[in-house]
């Protein structure tokens, strides 16, 4: 059995704080270019192609978001895992988890992809496509559902390298991946006029170059991730889905979130409240993917810490990372306040009934993000140290069952701010039940 990797082994010698940055500015980073690119998506399909190639994309969008999710829910789960194996020093333990991963994600998401290739027609209208929109979903799923495993597996190996004490080699991988899809979705569009299914291509092989970047990692001298020969274990593999499953539930919760409140606007608002809300939902994904680095920096640290049985270092850890959050989320909550028309000013120029119904939804929907950001750390911590129960129970909460609740009864009495109100006034419940049980358990905060 070999020793860990140097870096690996800063963790347990640096000063905390400095180890917190040196996986904050690298996740926040690569997030912030993943937001940036979904946005730049739409922006050059819509220009390019239409409203209609634009409804196409996002009615095919959710087989998407399912093999993101997958990727999370093993990627997460097994660099958990991972982290645990290395902190105690199990070299031999953790390089098994890493190759059940890879060769795991990779064979499940292909495996799904052609199964659902062959019914692509079926699910395509099953997705919601009609007689307008079909061509343009059936050209997007069919690249999508051949080559897909290509991202789910970058994605996965992203997580294991940042796990293995390379956050900058990770963040590499996602420049690299965003600026190559961003380009070639302006080539295979505007140039090449590849269509729909250009969009698609861009996506793939972003992926796979930024695969190949992050394959780099393995020349390393300080690399401790190898594909080994094993025996598949059912009980580890059930472990890793385990501990994986609050990062899909939490990806799931976001379509529920964009489906749920379309609805709701479209009941009160029609068509004027559904441009309202999608307004919003632009800039919410971008302040979600900053949320997502800033807990996400956090869970190769603890669980290392957890494995090494590092008490003090993961409660320093959980408390930088607070604080980081509570400052951000303030910030983002002036911001809100004080630039909300110019915000939505961004994204065209809209009759005023949408513009005054978006600024108020960014001022009251901003809220939020005063505990966002507590909640995204502290599901992260508890997942990262195996509470899978707690970080499952944040989850559904935050992002499912609380506001779904609060969706029902807040517009009673609030009107269309009640829909608005939904998501700040859920992650508040869901702040002081944190607060709650950790008055109960070990304080962290």
């Amino acid at each position: 059995m070999s020793a860990p990797s140097s870096k690996l082994h800063q963790l347990d010698t640096e000063s905390v704080g400095r180890i917190f940055l040196r996986y904050l500015i690298p996740s926040t980073i690569g997030m912030l270019l993943m937001a940036i690119n979904i946005v730049a998506d739409g922006i050059m399909v819509g220009n390019r192609l239409g409203a209609e190639a634009l409804a196409g994309v996002g009615i095919a969008a959710p087989v998407y978001t399912i093999f993101f999710a997958i990727s999370l829910w093993i990627g997460i789960g097994a660099a958990t895992k991972y982290s645990m194996a290395m902190g105690a020093k199990k070299i031999d333990e953790a390089r098994t988890i890493f190759t059940h991963a890879i060769l795991s994600i990779f064979l499940f998401t292909l495996l799904i992809g052609l199964a659902a290739f062959i019914f692509r027609n079926p699910l395509a209208y099953a997705l919601g496509a009609n007689s307008t929109t079909f061509p343009f979903v059936s050209d997007y799923l069919f690249v999508i559902l051949l080559f897909g495993f290509i991202f789910t597996v970058e994605n996965t190996f992203s997580i294991f390298v940042r796990n293995d004490g390379a956050p900058n080699l990770s963040m590499a991988g996602l420049i690299v991946t965003s600026v190559v899809n961003i380009v070639l979705n302006y080539i295979f569009l505007f140039i090449f006029d590849f269509g729909v299914s250009g969009a698609a291509f861009a996506t793939i092989i972003a992926s796979f170059l930024g695969m190949l970047v992050l394959a780099s990692h393995f020349f390393k001298k300080t690399n401790n991730l190898k594909l080994i020969r094993f025996s598949f274990n059912k009980k580890l593999f059930a472990a890793i889905l385990v501990i994986g499953f609050p990062s899909f539930l939490s990806e799931l919760g976001i379509s529920v979130f964009t489906i749920s409140h379309n609805i709701a606007f479209e009941r009160a608002a029609g068509t004027e409240g559904v441009a309202a809300f999608s307004i919003l939902n632009y800039v919410h994904s971008v302040m979600l993917m900053l949320f997502l680095g800033m807990g996400g920096a956090i869970q190769p640290l603890i669980s290392y810490y957890h494995g090494a049985g590092n008490l003090d270092r993961q409660k320093e850890t959980i408390k930088k990372a607070t604080w980081t959050v509570l400052l951000a989320g303030a910030a983002f909550f002036l911001i809100g306040q004080f630039a909300a028309s110019p915000i939505v000013s961004i994204f065209g120029d809209f009759p005023k009934a949408v513009r005054d119904l978006a600024s108020t939804g960014i001022n009251l929907f901003f809220i939020a993000y005063l505990f966002t950001g507590t909640n995204f750390v502290m599901m992260t911590y508890y997942q990262s140290v195996g509470n899978v129960r707690m970080a499952t129970w944040i989850t559904a909460s935050r992002e499912i069952i609380v506001m779904l609740v609060f969706l029902l009864i807040l517009p009673r009495f609030f009107g269309l701010n009640g829909i608005w109100l939904a998501i700040p006034a859920s992650e508040f419940l869901v702040f002081i039940g944190i607060l709650l049980y950790q008055r109960k358990s070990t304080k962290l905060l």
